[in-house]
């Protein structure tokens, strides 16, 4: 079996192509991007909000039932998840948005509008050779 046929030469066709290789790099830039921001919200946003009244509803439980034994609904633990979700969220918002700024900045310094290449006549309001000195329509001279 050679190199290019078979379900290994697919499968190694499949895996060189751009896309994939371009996910790849995505999917292990997104994990590391994910620890920064996980550290921003732990590390410095939540202890902020912390001298406003604290993101920890931790404590917060309710006891179903009685005895030593009984289920405990730990609430405060998913209010506390739902509030470190939302502030990821903003932040990563915030991130996007500012990136996609700077490439819209960038983009438009690349983008230059291109010289006008033609003209109207004032006569016949025909579109002309921007350095026509007759109009090729109506004949009427153009230079001034």
């Amino acid at each position: 079996m050679s190199k290019g046929n078979g379900f290994i030469g697919e499968f190694k066709k499949f895996i060189l192509r751009g896309n994939v290789m371009d996910m790849a790099v995505g999917v292990i830039v997104g994990g590391a991007f994910t620890s920064i921001v996980t550290s921003l919200n732990q590390d410095i946003l939540t202890p902020l909000l912390g001298i406003f009244g604290g993101t920890d509803f931790s404590h917060l439980t309710v006891t179903l039932g009685s005895g030593e034994n009984a289920p405990v609904l730990a609430y405060g633990n998913f209010i506390t998840a739902i509030l470190n979700f939302l502030i990821t969220a903003l932040v990563i918002f915030c991130l996007v948005k500012f990136i996609n700024k700077l490439g819209d900045k960038m983009k438009k310094k690349e983008e230059k509008p291109a010289a006008p290449t033609t003209k109207k006549c004032m006569y016949c309001k025909s579109e002309i050779a921007i350095d026509a000195v007759k109009c090729p329509h109506c004949t009427s001279d153009l230079s001034e």
